[in-house]
């Protein structure tokens, strides 16, 4: 009984800790949440070869309500690109849905290499950069945008993240500041979050290893107890995050990653 209260203590911590970071970051949460969900399943008795696909599949359902509390915290301070995220309502979904049906073929450890690449990639961006590190000081035009909508929806999914990392590198690299690539993020994760959710419940669906309380992949008790803390936190972080310097605000984002990097390592090599 002890180890299940701390566990639900701890699951409420984290929910604090991702809505802050959506906020902050407009990540979705997913980048925390994954470790942690990683760790914690194995305690319920989730077996180890669906303990990943889990914790990607919960983290999901979970960035649904967070981003969409984040998103409008930083509308209504004026950030966040309407336009692209109105373009992307058809071509990042689609790239949801098309790796929904890869995923449940992925094992937990390919998974987890996904997510340490793509983030040291961003990390390195966000804490080295310079101004020659800009491809151009404007967007490329629509199909190539859509082009990387798509891709991010995609490898999204693979992550159990709402996009906000893959975006801010992609948004930055094209002279937007990070305040703007931010709040366009955290519209971003409701655009992936709700079709991987549905896809990760697909692909989970009536395995016969499933712990109590799951639909497919998405675990409806650690969700429950996490949602409500991380709503709570997300206008907490939206609002730290315009009043940050945006230099200060990429060397946060990028020690952060660090950190999350070393933990998806560990789990791999031991």
């Amino acid at each position: 009984m002890t180890d299940l209260i701390t566990l639900a203590i701890g699951l409420a911590l984290a929910g604090v800790l991702s809505g802050f970071l959506a906020g902050l970051f407009g990540i979705g949460g997913g980048a925390i949440l994954v470790p942690i969900l990683i760790t914690a399943f194995p305690l319920l008795g989730v077996d180890a070869a669906i303990t990943a696909h889990m914790a990607v599949g919960t983290s999901l359902a979970i960035i649904i309500p967070t981003a969409f509390r984040s998103y409008i915290v930083h509308r209504k301070k004026g950030a966040g690109n309407a336009e692209m995220l109105r373009d992307w309502a058809i071509w990042v979904p689609l790239g949801v849905i098309i790796a929904s049906f890869i995923v449940g073929y992925v094992s937990g450890d390919v998974l987890r290499v996904v997510f340490a690449a793509v983030a040291l990639v961003i990390a390195v961006k966000m804490l080295f950069n310079r101004a020659n590190w800009v491809f151009a000081r404007d967007l490329p035009p629509r199909p190539v945008t859509n082009g990387v909508g798509f891709g991010i929806g995609f490898l999204s999914t693979f992550m159990g993240i709402g996009g906000g990392n893959l975006n801010n590198l992609f948004m930055t690299s094209f002279g937007q500041s990070i305040h703007q690539a931010v709040a366009t993020s955290a519209g971003l994760g409701i655009l992936i979050s709700i079709p991987a959710t549905v896809g990760y419940i697909y692909a989970g669906w009536g395995h016969p290893d499933l712990p109590v309380g799951s639909l497919g992949y998405v675990n409806l008790l650690a969700a429950a107890l996490v949602v409500p803390f991380s709503m709570l936190a997300a206008p907490w972080g939206a609002r730290v995050a315009h009043a940050m310097p945006a230099r200060r605000l990429e060397i946060v984002f990028g020690l952060f990653l660090l950190v999350v990097i070393a933990r998806m390592v560990a789990d791999v090599v031991m």
